[in-house]
This record gives structure tokens, C-alpha cells and sequence, in this order.
């Protein structure tokens, strides 16, 4: 019988399950919820209680990210493949991120809007927290790594599904995710960034102990708009409790309305599904949607004297040992191979099991010789046997690195062909860029030179017709024009009148009013009682 040791590692607090499968009947042998300090010591502790030094473990991701990418379903595997990493190298482009710090994996689902395409679910996490969480289980065998929001469908039989009924899992853990699952297939996953960390935080900060907090929210009862279940006493927190709810319905409400097709039913899970009632307060809100505590599908014949709640709280646990035993989507696992993952199935099988006799006994081989062989034939025969052994082991392990160097030269040499292509193109667009820069300046620099033309146009036809009304409200009775000369900007006005203080009452006013600026005059001889004065001046 296979089994699996299913760890939901959170800040915190882990849930673990321990869970075995021999064809249909899946058990689970042991379950439970662990809160530490030093993460280490805690799982150290959980694989000693449930007794799982060489069973297989499977472990959640953290902070993982869904992106979404369409693409035509007549590429090849290696086109598609290109495609959706270009895509997201350009996303990462665009927030600024550096690629090469994410680890990627990506399912493929049929379009819903456009027969023609095909859906990439694009998981992105950190390469780094891959690599601590991978570390903590480092000489256990870790089989897994996989996100919880992809393989919390397991609890389900999806298969048997009702074909035209649409699900979504609202999964309400530290954070919050909520799987659309359409036409029996996963189809998106969303995030909501509010959870039970919300809730545990602030009554931790009341209680000072996050695991009491964690029975509070437990034994927590939501009251519902009958009134019915209304209890002060045990709803003491429930102000810490139902503004996340609160918040968490809303936006499941949204992501219900905004789907593609209508969702018939939503299951509840994660451990906020613990609180008494949440089914019935989403009932409220989500009104036309069948809303129920998710359940695993193997567990409905259980006894009565098992608690289903206890079940519930380690859905995420459960899921994720149902991943390690081969369940739900493959190609998500975030697991590096290892070495003895590379190595032929028959050749990492235990060797060496006792026999009936005590004896352990690694081949099955028997010889049946009439003759009594020797001691020196002996040590030949087994001399052989190891150096066929030996080759053997050589031979796959020569293969296995061949394949990979192989496959890796042929990716280097794409994306070196690729990056060329791309560098030819980028130099090309320069060039360009820089012919239109130039051209641009030019047009520029000429536009420039016809507007001061203009400008200075527009400023000296103007200037006479201004200067000539100006002066039309400064000058005296007595005092007569007789010729205005304009050169560029300097004016010269010839005036005359009988009366001296008349003309030079004229010149100041033509300097005091700003009509003129730098006013000289010249008086010329009186003749015949007419006095004639030049004066000249800048226009301003």
C-alpha cells in the first residue's frame, strides 16, 4: 500500500496528514495541526509522530503567482513551450523583475471564448523559497512541492462531476485562493490577499498565543440573519472575525459574477472552514450558488466516532498527499530532480530484503551447476556479475547525462539564435530612431526659424497702425505730423506747430506714456511763426 506524508507548511503552523492508497481505497492514517517556532524542529517532530522516516512527503508552495497566456492550438509542444516563456519574459520585463529568479510551470486547459486557443495556468514562484522548503526535508524523501489552489481539487472526484455543474473551492488559508473549476477542468485560480493571518494576528495580539487563538476562531460561531445562532458569550471575537469575512465574500462574489460561465456550487475549505456557520454566511451572500463545507470524497463512510471537522481543518494537508501518490494535474511539481530521480525505477528499487531464513538476499539468481564449483570460480562468477552490474549502472547513467547535455545544448543554441535575432532587430530599430531623431530636429530647427520670421513680421506690420493710435490720444491740438519714417524699430517723426511748449508737451508724452522708449529731439529754426522738431525713438 502506498503512502504519502502531505505537509501545509504556513507561517506558523503546519497541517500534516499521512495518507495511504491501494487502488480506490484511500485512508487516512494520521492527521493533525502542529504551530512552531523553529520550523525545522516541527516538522522533525510531525515525521517522528506519524512515523514517516522513508515515506514519501509532499510539501505546499508559497506566494505563487497566476498568469494567464493564450495560444493557438495548432503550435507544436516546443512552439507553444516558447511562446508562453516569451510571454512571460515580457511580463517580467514589464514589472521590472528579473526572470531568473522565478521557477515556472504551466498547465494547458481549452479556451472557453475561443475554440482555436488554448489557456496556459502559468504558475511562477521563487526559486529561493523552493530551495529553503526543499532544504528543511533535505535527507527525507521529498517527492513534492506543488501549490495547494491546483491540488485542492483532489478532495474531489472531478471526473464524476455532474458535466454541466461549474465548482469553485474557495480556499481560505493564510491567504485566500478560489479555483474556478469549468466543464470538469481546472480553469483559474485567483488570489485575494486577506485570510485567516488576518484574523489569527489580531486576536494572537488579545491572547498572546497563536495556537489559542487558533481554537478561539475554531469554536467561533457566525450568527446568520434568522438570529437563530446568536451567542455573545462564545461570539466574544467576532469582530476580529467578520470585517475578513466580510471582505473575502465580497470579492468571491465579484469573481462569481465576472466568470465566463455561471458556478452552480461553491465548497468552503481552508481553516476558516472550522468556524461554525461560514457555509451558511456564504449561503447568504452568494444567494442563487449552493454553497457547502468541502469534504474529501473518500472519507463520507467514516463512523461516527471520528470528528469530520478535524478532517476538514487538514484539507490542504490531505490534498497535498494525494499529489505525492500521483493524483490531480501532473507537471506541477516544483521539485528538482534529484540523482536517484534520474536512475531507472528498477534500479532505486530496496535491495538487500530479508529472506525467510534471515538472510538477505539482493538478486534472485540461481545457478544450477552439476558441478561443484570452486572458491576461485566463485569470486570469478560474482567478479562478473558486479562488473556487468557496474556497466550497467555506467550505461545509464552515461545516458541519462548524454539526453540532458544533448537537450541542453539544443536550448542554448535556440536561445542564442533568438538573442541574435533580437539584437539584429533592436539595431535595426536604432538606426531607424536615429534617422527620424534627425529628421526631426531638423523640422524642428526650420519650424523655429519661420516662426521668429513670422513672428518679427507680425510684430512690424502691426507696429506703425499701433504707434499711429497711440500717438492720435497724446497729441496736442496745435501740434501737426508731417512724417512718420520707420527703420526696424526706430521711429522718426517730424512735428510742427506754433508753440514750442506744445511740441515739447508731444515729446514727453511720446516718452512718459511708454509709446517711444530712448526719445531724443532736434529742434530746427522757426519760420514763418512754425516750429519744426525731429523726434526719434525705439519702439518698446
Amino acid at each position: 500500500m502506498a503512502s504519502c506524508l502531505g505537509l501545509y507548511i504556513e507561517e506558523n503552523i503546519i497541517k500534516y496528514a499521512k495518507v495511504s492508497k491501494e487502488n480506490d481505497v484511500v485512508k487516512v492514517e494520521s492527521f493533525g495541526i502542529k504551530f512552531y517556532d523553529r520550523l525545522n524542529e516541527a516538522i522533525e517532530q510531525v515525521i517522528e509522530e506519524t512515523y514517516s522516516y522513508n515515506t514519501p512527503i509532499s510539501i505546499n508552495t508559497l506566494n505563487e503567482n497566476y498568469n494567464y497566456f493564450y495560444i493557438f492550438n495548432l503550435l507544436n509542444k516546443k512552439d507553444m513551450h516558447n511562446y508562453i516563456m516569451t510571454e512571460f519574459e515580457s511580463l517580467c520585463y514589464e514589472k521590472g523583475q528579473n526572470v531568473d529568479t522565478f521557477d515556472t510551470r504551466y498547465v494547458l486547459v481549452n479556451d472557453l471564448e475561443d475554440k482555436e486557443k488554448l489557456k496556459a495556468i502559468h504558475i511562477s514562484v521563487n526559486k529561493g523559497e523552493v530551495s529553503k522548503k526543499a532544504e528543511l526535508l533535505g535527507k527525507h524523501k521529498l517527492v513534492s512541492i506543488s501549490p495547494v489552489a491546483l491540488n485542492i481539487a483532489n478532495l474531489l472526484e472531478i471526473s464524476k462531476v455532474k458535466n454541466t455543474e461549474n465548482i469553485a473551492i474557495v480556499n481560505i488559508e493564510n491567504k485566500t485562493t478560489v479555483t474556478s473549476i469549468i466543464d470538469q477542468k481546472i480553469y483559474d485560480v485567483t488570489t485575494i490577499n486577506a485570510g485567516t493571518s488576518e484574523i489569527l494576528n489580531k486576536i494572537d495580539e488579545k491572547e498572546n498565543s497563536y495556537s489559542k487563538a487558533y481554537e478561539i476562531c475554531k469554536n467561533s460561531t457566525i450568527y446568520t440573519g434568522n438570529g437563530k445562532d446568536i451567542q455573545y458569550e462564545e461570539n466574544a471575537y467576532l469582530d476580529d472575525i467578520m470585517p475578513t469575512l466580510y471582505n473575502i465574500v465580497g470579492q468571491v462574489k465579484k469573481i462569481l459574477n465576472d466568470s465566463l460561465k455561471k458556478i452552480d456550487k461553491v465548497y468552503i475549505t481552508g481553516t476558516a472552514s472550522v468556524i461554525n456557520n461560514i457555509d451558511i454566511y456564504f449561503q447568504e451572500y452568494l444567494e442563487d450558488v449552493k454553497c457547502e463545507i468541502l469534504r474529501p470524497y473518500f472519507i463520507k463512510a467514516i463512523g461516527t466516532h471520528i470528528n469530520i471537522k478535524d478532517y476538514i481543518e487538514v484539507n490542504s494537508a490531505i490534498a497535498l498527499a494525494l499529489q505525492g501518490l500521483g493524483d490531480g494535474l501532473k507537471g506541477i511539481n516544483f521539485k528538482k530532480e534529484g540523482f536517484s530521480d534520474k536512475m531507472p525505477s528498477w534500479l532505486t528499487k530496496e535491495i538487500g530484503t530479508p529472506s525467510k531464513k534471515g538472510k538477505a538476499s539482493s538478486f534472485n539468481f540461481s545457478f544450477d551447476f552439476k558441478d561443484t564449483l570452486s572458491n576461485a570460480e566463485k569470486r570469478m562468477i560474482r567478479t562478473a556479475v558486479g562488473v556487468l552490474m557496474l556497466a550497467i549502472v555506467y550505461g545509464s547513467f552515461a545516458s541519462i547525462i548524454t539526453t540532458q547535455a544533448e537537450a541542453k545544448t539544443r536550448e542554448i543554441e535556440v536561445t542564442k539564435t533568438n538573442l541574435q535575432k533580437q539584437l539584429t532587430e533592436m539595431t535595426s530599430d536604432k538606426n531607424k530612431l536615429d534617422k527620424k531623431t534627425q529628421e526631426y530636429t531638423t523640422l524642428m530647427t526650420n519650424l523655429e526659424q519661420q516662426n521668429e520670421a513670422h513672428t518679427e513680421d507680425k510684430k512690424f506690420q502691426y507696429a506703425i497702425p499701433t504707434l499711429l493710435n497711440e500717438i492720435m490720444y497724446v497729441i496736442p491740438v496745435n501740434v501737426q505730423l508731417t512724417s512718420i519714417v520707420n527703420t526696424g524699430t526706430r521711429i522718426t517723426i517730424v512735428a510742427q506747430s506754433d508753440s514750442y511748449p506744445s511740441l515739447g508737451i508731444f515729446k514727453d508724452k511720446l516718452k512718459l506714456d511708454g509709446i517711444l522708449t530712448n526719445v531724443v529731439s532736434d529742434f530746427s529754426q522757426k519760420q514763418d511763426n512754425v516750429v519744426t522738431v525731429v523726434i526719434e525713438g525705439e519702439l518698446p
